[in-house]
This record gives structure tokens, C-alpha cells and sequence, in this order.
């Protein structure tokens, strides 16, 4: 039987999603029935838009696609007016304040604490400037991610920036393709460093050259969620450019079609890869959804990427001062877990006017570039105040950090994650010194096995759980290490299990450590894990106390917002009116 999810979207789903959300909004939060409270909300998802919380009811989380991170000229000017009017709630974060962007390991844009009310004026506002929340969610289409800097780059075999604006033409918004199985992630790669990291998304076109041209082999199947991760899988297939569109609708079609209607948790294209193999997926795609013969795979380029790869050579990120084949440059900027406060979104807009050509760029690492600066005017942008906060020469344990919404927001998050990492983070920079040859060290923190912040794939890996301490429920991690992507991708090893939060720092402070005192001449970090074996790795984290304070441990997802003084989901004021203000209780 189909889940409850497919027989809402039978129900109402796609375009026509958004008649009835500008009726909800013009009538305000009370006309959704209650009852219907989970269909609408799942619905909305089509829109960009999540429902946040327990306790932070009538408020909603909204998702701003861009295409490969492309944030055109004018753009960024409304995304940082619409977060500085819109996006402010009832309670204010102690590290960020009360308005504020998230960039997302997606390159997209999260807004939160907005209200129903106010979204006919956000739609209005941002598709002004080109800019829509369509499809940013829900069981569709996804932000197209790809290489940051495409068509600026100078590693590159092909221009992948024309053929991600060619999809995100063709299948946003298009009534065929409206209502997946779930979400469809893609990622293009036109470069030699594997900047679009194709093989955590479900369908990934790679750099490969056959007949002495440079397209596109294709591979299928990859994704983080839950602890079902997979490296998207090599289907023997080759495309030019200009037929990267053709398969991208076979493969999204047959996904349609084959895809798992009646279990949510298997309906991912992985499983699908897993039960058919490769081989199969290719017969299947070439018999009945192209109309064309596939070619057989080209010759790889794979071989020499570097995007995290902890490789500590060529891009590992996009963090720096870079020359463009124009002979301009970009400058890419360490966003701390990837939240920019609104006015600094806003001073951020005004740089790129000023210095560059107003384009800004976002990568899945959750900074942001701004692109196309003259070589003479390059001092004069390093030397901006805005820059001491977001440093295009940060410590490594400040490029390296990346979270996801954690428990402020996120029903499915376990612990609290932007704050807590913003304070690993620092105390790593002022009590940690890595190798000399070490610039590159990835911390990643996810709330939960949903993996939005992309765990597997970095250095430390860090999973939120619960665990007890001192004979109190704490917020707790657990510890992998080794991840990352390149030639040879591997996950993380996950070596120690609910590591109370507030002994986590001390733990990579002392992996960090051991492995200097351990490792061979110019072995990477990564290699050091890699050649060594579970047991060996749980042995070299140690977890330890030190002056490291989380102020955050005890709270366990029992507040209403986890920053709030009030300790009770009673004391919220969720949820408001179109004005903020807390409706009355049903008598």
C-alpha cells in the first residue's frame, strides 16, 4: 500500500500547491485545519517550505534554491533584506542574533522564523530578482549543486555552469517530474578537483572525455541519510553536454516509475541501485526512457581530484584568494558553520557591488565567494572590516567546520549543533595546532542520522545522540574519522559511540596528538586513519574533560528553543498571529 505521504500528494501536490498556500496565509495560520496539519505541512515542502519544531508552531523554516551556488547581481540585496524583515522570531540566538542567512552544504539559502502570513510579500520580493523557493524541498527536483565556480575556473575541462542552468530550467517547476518517490539530488562537475561531489547525490555527471571531447560519465545511487550511506555507482554511460539533459530526464523518470512508493524510508534511488545493480539500471534506462543509444563510459578524470580529499594539495575547498582564466580573481570567504548575520548579508552585497561584478557564490562547504575582483582592487577588498569576521585565511578548525540546523529549528535533530560547533571550533583554534602541512581539517556536526551536515565525509565526524553523565541525560556525539571524497571516496569510521558534548573537544585534542606523535613523514591525516584499523583509531581518541564549556548539554530538546530561559515547551509563545503576537488558547 502506498504511504500516507503518496496519498496526500494524490491529493494536491506540485504548482498547485500554491493556490492554497496564499489562501493559508491570506486567512492566517488558524484556517489549516488541524487535523490536516501534517498534509499541508508536507505539502508546503514543494514550496521551500519546513515547519519548524515542537513549541515554535505557525513558524516556518524557507529554503532559497540557487542553481550551483549562483547568486546573480541584485540578488543577494533582497536575500539579506528579506532575512533582516522577515526572518526574526519570538527568541534570539546568542551567538547570531535575531536575523540571519544560513548558506547549506546545497548552496542554497535558509531563512527561519518565518511566518505564514508573510509569504505572499517574500514570494513577491524575491521573484523580482529571479530568485523562487519552488521545489527547494519536498519529493522533487533539488538545488542542482555543482563546482561554485564554474565557467571562473581554471581547472576545468568543461564548463558545467550552462548545463546546470539547463536543468534547472528544464525540471523545476515541471508538472512531470513534480511528484518523486522523494527528493532527487544531482550534482554536476565540469573540473579536475571534483568540486560538485558527485558521489553523495543521487545522480552525478563527472568530467570524462571520449571521441576527444570532454562530457559527462554518469553515475547513480549516492547519498548520506540515516546510516544508509552509498557512493553513487558507475552505470557505464558517457554524454556530451548538450544530451546531459536527455538522461537527467530518463534517469529522474525512471525513478518515477521504479522508485519505492510504499516504504518512504527505501524510497531513494540508492536501494533501487542496490536491487538492480548498475547494470541493469543502464538496460532499463536505455529501453525505456531514451530514445537514443547511450555511449559506454569515457576516460575518467577522476583521478586527479582534490575537493576534500584531506589530500592538503589544490582545492580541498574554495576558501582563499584564486585567479580566474580572466585574470580577475575570487575571493572565497569561511563562513562559520555557514550563518551570516543579516546585516552582514547585506555589507556582503554591497562588497561584491563595489569590488566585483555583484556576483556572489555559494559552495557546499557552506561559504561564500565573491567573484570577478580586479587584481588592483583585491587589497582594497581583503583589507574590509567585514573580512576580519569572514577570513579568506581562517585556522583550519574554523574553514573546516560545518553544521547543520540542530535542535533550534529541526524536529529531527537530537542535539544543538551551530553554536556548539561555533565553540569547538575556537577552542580547537586556541588549544589545537595541527601539522604544519595540515591547512585542511574538516569537523562536521549533524544533529542526527539524517546526515544534513555531511558527516561521512570529513575528517572527524560528528553524530548527535544521548548519553548519561554524572547520572544526568546529557547531549552526547558520536566520533568517526577519515572521511572524505577524491579518487578513492570513503566514509567515516564510526570509533566511538555517545561521547558526552563537553568532552568532544578534548578528544580531538588528543587524537590531534597522537597523531602527530604517530604518523609517518607526510602521511595525511586521512591516509593515517585509512591504514589503520578500527580498534587502533578508538584507542587514539580519548575522551577528556578540559576548560571547554557547553552550556548546551543539559538541555536535551526539553525548552522550547534551546536558548530560551524558560525551561518548558509551555512558555513558548507559538503560536502568532500574522503580527507575532500569541494567539488565544481554544477554550
Amino acid at each position: 500500500m502506498p504511504t500516507k505521504v503518496e496519498g496526500w500528494k494524490d491529493e494536491v501536490y506540485g504548482n498547485e500547491i500554491r493556490e492554497h498556500l496564499m489562501e493559508f496565509a491570506e486567512e492566517g495560520w488558524e484556517s489549516i485545519p488541524e487535523d490536516e496539519h501534517d498534509a499541508w505541512f508536507e505539502r508546503f515542502k514543494w514550496w521551500g517550505l519546513y515547519h519548524q519544531r515542537s513549541g515554535q508552531e505557525s513558524y516556518f523554516m524557507m529554503r532559497i534554491g540557487t542553481p550551483n551556488g549562483v547568486i546573480e547581481p541584485g540578488q543577494l540585496e533582497v536575500i539579506g533584506e528579506v532575512a533582516k524583515e522577515y526572518a526574526q522570531g519570538p527568541a534570539e540566538n546568542p551567538e547570531f542574533g535575531d536575523a540571519y542567512c544560513d548558506w547549506t552544504t546545497r548552496q542554497s539559502i535558509q531563512l527561519h522564523w518565518i511566518k505564514l502570513e508573510d509569504i505572499p510579500e517574500i514570494f513577491e520580493k524575491l521573484e523580482a530578482v529571479g530568485l523562487s523557493t519552488q521545489q527547494a524541498c519536498g519529493d522533487s527536483w533539488r538545488n542542482i549543486v555543482g563546482c561554485p565556480v564554474a565557467g571562473k575556473d581554471k581547472h576545468e575541462h568543461v564548463d558545467a555552469w550552462p548545463v546546470a542552468k539547463q536543468l534547472h530550467e528544464t525540471f523545476k517547476g515541471n508538472d512531470d517530474y513534480a511528484n518523486l518517490p522523494r527528493k532527487w539530488k544531482v550534482a554536476i562537475t565540469g573540473c579536475d578537483e571534483g568540486c560538485g561531489q558527485g558521489d553523495i547525490n543521487d545522480l552525478a555527471f563527472e568530467p570524462a572525455e571520449k571521441h576527444g571531447e570532454v562530457g559527462f560519465n554518469v553515475r547513480v545511487g549516492g547519498g548520506l541519510s540515516r546510516k544508509e550511506a552509498r557512493l553513487a555507482r558507475d552505470i557505464d554511460v558517457w554524454v556530451p553536454a548538450e544530451r546531459a539533459a536527455d538522461v537527467a530526464h530518463g534517469m529522474s523518470a525512471l525513478f518515477r516509475e521504479y522508485g519505492d512508493r510504499e516504504d518512504r524510508f527505501n524510497a531513494r534511488i540508492k536501494f533501487l541501485v542496490d536491487e538492480w545493480g548498475p547494470e541493469k539500471m543502464r538496460q532499463v534506462l536505455q529501453d525505456e526512457f531514451v530514445d537514443f543509444e547511450l555511449e559506454t563510459a569515457g576516460e575518467d578524470m577522476r583521478d586527479d581530484y582534490t575537493y576534500n580529499t584531506g589530500s592538503q594539495t589544490g582545492h580541498n575547498d574554495h576558501v582563499g584568494v584564486t585567479e580566474q582564466p580572466d585574470g580577475n580573481y575570487y575571493v572565497g570567504l569561511n563562513v562559520l558553520v555557514g550563518r551570516m548575520g543579516a546585516d552582514d548579508t547585506l555589507e556582503l552585497a554591497e562588497l561584491a557591488d563595489e569590488y566585483g561584478s555583484g556576483e556572489v557564490r555559494l559552495t557546499q562547504r557552506q561559504n561564500v565567494i565573491v567573484t570577478d575582483v580586479p587584481e588592483d582592487e583585491l587589497d582594497d577588498l581583503l583589507a574590509e572590516p567585514l573580512l576580519e569576521d569572514y577570513s579568506p585565511e581562517p585556522s583550519p578548525f574554523m574553514r573546516g567546520s560545518i553544521a547543520c540546523t540542530g535542535t533550534e529549528f529541526c524536529s529531527l535533530s537530537i542535539v544543538e549543533t551551530k553554536n556548539r560547533q561555533v565553540r569547538y571550533a575556537r577552542w580547537l583554534k586556541d588549544n589545537v595546532e595541527l601539522p604544519a602541512d595540515h591547512e585542511d581539517f574538516h569537523i562536521h556536526l549533524s544533529g542526527c542520522t539524517a546526515s544534513c551536515a555531511q558527516p561521512q565525509i570529513a575528517d572527524v565526524s560528528l553524530r548527535g545522540m544521548k548519553t548519561r553523565k554524572d547520572g544526568e541525560p546529557v547531549e552526547a556525539l558520536d566520533i568517526g574519522l577519515g572521511g572524505g571524497l577524491g579518487e578513492d571516496p570513503r566514509f567515516a569510521d564510526w570509533v566511538e559511540m555517545r561521547v558526552p558534548a563537553d568532552e568532544v573537544p578534548g578528544a580531538i585534542q588528543n587524537l590531534v596528538e597522537n597523531f602527530k606523535r604517530l604518523r609517518a613523514d607526510d602521511e595525511t591525516f586521512r591516509d593515517f586513519v585509512e591504514n589503520r584499523d578500527e580498534e587502533t583509531l578508538a584507542e587514539l581518541v580519548e575522551p577528556e574533560e578540559t576548560d571547554y564549556e557547553d552550556p548546551y548539554m543539559h538541555n536535551t530538546k526539553m525548552t522550547w528553543y534551546p536558548y530560551a530561559d524558560e525551561d518548558d515547551m509551555g512558555a513558548s509563545p507559538a503560536p502568532t498571529d500574522g503580527s507575532g503576537q500569541p494567539l488565544e488558547a481554544d477554550d
